[in-house]
């Protein structure tokens, strides 16, 4: 992302979908182009906050949209569709955390089945997209969202600073959500289901990462020393990500060895009717991960405890698994101190204390659409 904003790309696609083609021509067109691209681009909740902001951004200022909805948007998109579509990190970070439940007999069956299932369950991310299309299609403001500041800046049809190719942008992103169906099937020697989602997107990026070298580069885009400076600047700032979760797996890894998991069942099996398992689950996974602003350090923790609690009650784990990413993204999207919640303000130009603000009436209203659902399907 930090090699493709540098090439200029996405000013160039702004051109071509705005002045070129006009394909946005009001506030509402401008907001959908976002979310539309935060649901295209699944490959990663970070990389789909910051295209959608970065190609937003100027289009909601031409048409005085607050930043705070902008920001309502990126994040609204981002952690939900990298959940639901787990051809990604997310999927292998799952994967990996649901074989571990299998290889210590605590549940049997293909992983990768379990989480397809589970994923049918993850209610809280398809209510969030579906009551952020409605904001954004009927321009419904509630909460905090009605007192939003209005940017001010506007961009001049007069004024535009000329663009790059927008193919500096649409190549590697094309690029990378096609390796990786590629590297599933190969790794999973003709089978994409059982392909290793982790191998997949390392080679993925690998190799996009060579394309741009490539591309930009070789089309005098950008020296090598550029490129070289740009690409270390970006990895450098997923290191603190990376020892969150390395510390979050050390968690995780101390919960099944003080099997709380079965200790936690055996309490809630005698005071708990298992038809709110999967809600109280839901509940605790959202109140972890607003604390830790981490949905992957609460997958971590929450799915070694929640699956031996189904099974020792005898309650559908997919649905109990279904209701720990659901928590996991709910409670991160309320969390100040979430990545995501952080990228998105900056992508959107917002502050982070008024995209909080804005977007907890909505991610509350879809948060209770889920835990209804979680007793339903009880």
């Amino acid at each position: 992302m930090a090699l493709i904003e540098k090439s200029g790309g996405i000013s160039g696609f702004i051109e071509y979908v705005h002045y070129k083609k006009s394909l946005v021509s009001s506030a509402r067109s401008a907001l959908m182009l976002s979310y539309f691209i935060g649901v295209l681009i699944f490959i990663e909740s970070t990389i789909t906050a910051l295209v959608a902001g970065a190609v937003g951004k100027p289009l909601c200022d031409k048409y005085r949209v607050p930043h705070a909805k902008l920001a309502f948007v990126c994040d609204s998109t981002s952690a939900p569709i990298s959940s639901l579509i787990v051809l990604n990190a997310w999927g292998a970070l799952l994967l990996g955390l649901i074989s571990t439940q299998i290889s210590l007999g605590m549940i049997s069956g293909n992983s990768i089945e379990i989480l397809i299932e589970s994923i049918a369950y993850n209610f809280y991310a398809m209510s969030a997209l579906v009551v952020t299309f409605i904001s954004i299609w009927f321009n419904l403001d509630i909460g905090a969202m009605k007192r939003a500041t209005l940017t001010t800046q506007e961009v001049k049809s007069g004024n535009r600073v000329k663009s790059v190719s927008m193919y500096y942008m649409v190549l590697p992103i094309v690029l990378m959500v096609l390796l990786v169906f590629v590297f599933l099937y190969l790794s999973g020697d003709g089978d994409i289901l059982k392909g290793s989602g982790s191998s997949a997107i390392f080679y993925t990026m690998s190799c996009t990462l060579f394309f741009t070298l490539l591309y930009f580069v070789g089309t005098k885009n950008m020296s090598l020393s550029t490129w070289s400076i740009t690409a270390f600047h970006g990895a450098k700032k997923f290191i603190p990500i990376a020892l969150i979760l390395l510390l979050a797996f050390a968690i995780g890894k101390l919960t099944i060895e003080l099997k709380t998991g079965l200790y936690l069942a055996s309490l809630a099996s005698e005071s708990l009717n298992v038809y709110f398992l999967a809600a109280v689950i839901f509940l605790l996974s959202s109140l972890m991960a607003f604390a830790t602003g981490t949905s992957w350090g609460t997958f971590s923790i929450m799915i070694p405890v929640a699956v031996p609690m189904a099974v020792g009650m005898d309650a559908n784990v997919a649905l109990c698994i279904g209701a720990v990413i659901s928590g996991g993204v709910f409670g991160d999207h309320c969390s100040p101190i979430s990545d995501t919640t952080i990228i998105s303000s900056m992508a959107a130009d917002c502050e982070i204390v008024e995209h909080v603000k804005t977007q907890l009436p909505y991610a509350l209203l879809s948060g209770f659409i889920a835990l209804l659902l979680f007793v339903v399907f009880s």
